[in-house]
């Protein structure tokens, strides 16, 4: 039952950034691939605001060289980014870039936990204001793509949910001892 959701700006939806597809996608390779392309889309256009959803980011490129370069591109003043986990152990243990980019742009970034949360039920997704990747089904990495207003509208409103009353803050920048 999976329909392909193309659009382009003459049916009356926005157009996806340069670069950014709008539509189906159906493999691990081409999610990994979404991610890295959204992430060096942020750096170029400079979004101001980049929210991130995964049960445990095991399978996210976070911690390859080119994501890192393109976060540290894209991280400014004034920039906001979130992040949401029901789990941050498989971050911490793969992707050290990450955390190291973390740490120093502690100031712009959100982390929250929803750890009593099933992981099958937290939304695997990358929001912008300008773009977004659902990934419907995580285990076969299976989704779509967009910047069709209703669309950002709708995941902004899920992640608003599990941000604001389903989660607590987590993945502290450091951890300070006594």
């Amino acid at each position: 039952m999976t329909q392909d959701l193309t659009t382009t700006a003459a049916d009356g939806a926005s157009a996806p950034p340069a670069g950014l597809p709008s539509g189906r996608f159906a493999s691990r390779e081409t999610f990994i691939q979404l991610v890295r392309d959204a992430l060096a889309t942020a750096a170029r256009e400079g979004w101001g605001e980049i929210v991130v959803s995964d049960a445990n980011f095991h399978d996210w490129p976070l911690g390859e060289r080119a994501v890192a370069e393109s976060l540290q591109a894209w991280a400014k003043t004034g920039r906001r980014f979130t992040m949401l986990a029901g789990s941050y152990d498989d971050v911490i243990r793969r992707h050290a870039r990450f955390v190291r980019w973390r740490g120093t742009w502690d100031h712009i970034i959100t982390c929250r936990r929803a750890g009593s949360a099933d992981p099958l039920d937290i939304p695997s997704v990358l929001w912008s204001p300008q773009w977004v990747m659902h990934r419907l089904d995580p285990e076969r990495s299976v989704g779509v793509t967009g910047s069709e207003p209703d669309r950002r509208v709708l995941v902004r409103e899920t992640l608003n949910d599990w941000l604001h009353g389903k989660s607590a803050p987590g993945f502290p920048a450091s951890t300070l001892g006594l």
